[in-house]
């Protein structure tokens, strides 16, 4: 028979009542198992989407059209980005772009011989370096949106209206989560057709008016 010590379970209870973080403890680790589960991915659904992004890339590729032989897809994402979100620094689009900034420079390079954007400097800060859509890079991201627009509308049609409602409710909430700037939202072109002049990262704040070529106003 075990016989407990006088004062003992009395040490014990001012033990448990000094330290509550022990208490706590399993209560704490079903909240962070909570979390996981919470936050836990549907492996159906990414396959789901990843089927679904194969018929959208075939959208995109097929909405460039002509400019398609001078844009590539990356080039194109480029001026939707600068386009979406007014002119960037290097670094900004860079991210955006999930890409190295040279590797962004050296795309910017071949889009500037191009006539499709423009490096300048930043009116708030001179000393900062802007890359901005011009008004060839809009009229090509412009031409293309309509073009994808008529494509997913045939493919829409062959759907129910439900499943119509249902397709768009989800999949604005993926653009929302991936970051992406919906077209309403979209800074408006500035007197060249340029997105209007903003600060890094920030768009639609009214820029100065720029001069372009007789090739850019096209």
């Amino acid at each position: 028979m075990i016989q407990v010590l006088p004062g003992a379970q009395d040490v014990d209870e001012r033990r448990v009542r000094e330290d509550p973080v022990d208490a706590t403890a399993v209560d704490a680790t079903a909240v962070d198992a909570t979390a996981v589960d919470a936050t836990a991915v549907d492996a159906t659904a990414v396959d789901a989407v990843l089927t679904a992004s194969r018929s959208l890339i075939a959208v995109a590729t097929r909405s460039l059209g002509a400019a398609a032989e001078e844009t590539t897809i990356a080039q194109y994402r480029a001026l939707v980005v600068l386009a979406s979100r007014g002119p960037q620094r290097m670094v900004d689009l860079a991210s955006a772009l999930d890409v190295a900034p040279s590797t962004a420079g050296r795309m910017c390079d071949r889009l500037v011989r191009k006539g499709l954007i423009r490096r300048h400097r930043a009116r708030a800060d001179r000393r900062a370096v802007l890359v901005s859509v011009t008004a060839a890079g809009r009229l090509v991201v412009d031409q293309a949106t309509a073009r994808r627009r008529a494509l997913i509308e045939d493919i829409l049609a062959k759907l129910p209206a439900g499943t119509q409602r249902a397709a768009a409710a989800a999949l604005a909430a993926f653009a929302a989560a991936a970051g992406e700037v919906p077209d309403s939202q979209w800074p408006p072109p500035g007197p060249a057709g340029e997105a209007a002049e903003a600060g890094p990262g920030v768009s639609g704040r009214p820029g100065r008016r720029v001069r372009t070529s007789a090739k850019e106003g096209r």
